[in-house]
């Protein structure tokens, strides 16, 4: 949730990156709030900055009977985002992918994503899915890693489904009150969630 806070740290524009956060959420107001959630959702996968789950809280916040609705809307949209951001990786990487892998430092992250992808896929990408990591670095670096496809979607679905499923629910449970804790202690909860994920893997995969 904090990924405009950690671009902004690294000096990347800051002001312009305060001016698109409060574009993002002006669009809760307006009728056209679904579109730019599924627009934002998809962009976000790929090259934009701001993370659509600030759009979704203020629309579920708003209207939480349609909470899993918006959830499932931003889940599909990141999802095909994310095929784009795959492409960008395997076809676009020279004239596209290296000025966004460089827009958010991360050129180490994608040189170590080769190595990654070959030996975890599915984890690697799931793991970038739920938690703060920036998607679309993810996804770029598997399609230019040329990491299984397949894998790659599953992953995809699951993750982005399981991410803004969880944040709906807590709109939808506990409204407004909730929203000052998921928009400080989420980049926590979500790391702790996919250390629980991946423990429950693991004892299933040993235990049983």
């Amino acid at each position: 949730m904090n990924q405009v806070e950690n671009i902004t740290r690294t000096g990347s524009r800051p002001h312009i990156l305060k001016r698109l956060y409060d574009w993002v959420i002006h669009w809760a107001a307006t009728p056209y709030g679904v579109i730019a959630l599924i627009a934002l959702a998809f962009a976000e996968s790929s090259f934009f900055p701001i993370p659509p789950d600030v759009l979704l809280i203020a629309m579920a916040i708003a209207t939480p009977k349609k909470a899993f609705k918006y959830a499932l809307f931003a889940s599909g949209s990141s999802v095909i985002g994310g095929m784009f951001g795959y492409y960008i990786g395997v076809s676009l990487m020279e004239t596209i992918g290296w000025k966004i892998i460089h827009f958010y430092h991360a050129e180490e992250l994608f040189k170590q994503l080769f190595e990654t992808f070959n030996k975890y896929n599915f984890w690697a990408v799931l793991t970038a899915a739920i938690t703060p990591i920036p998607y679309k670095v993810f996804t770029i670096s598997a399609g230019a890693a040329h990491a299984d496809f397949s894998v790659f979607m599953i992953a995809s679905i699951l993750g982005r489904s399981i991410r803004f499923i969880a944040v709906s629910t807590l709109i939808f449970l506990y409204g407004e009150k909730i929203r000052f804790f998921i928009e400080k202690y989420f980049n926590l909860l979500s790391i702790l969630f996919m250390i629980l994920l991946i423990g429950g893997f693991l004892i299933i995969k040993y235990v049983f």
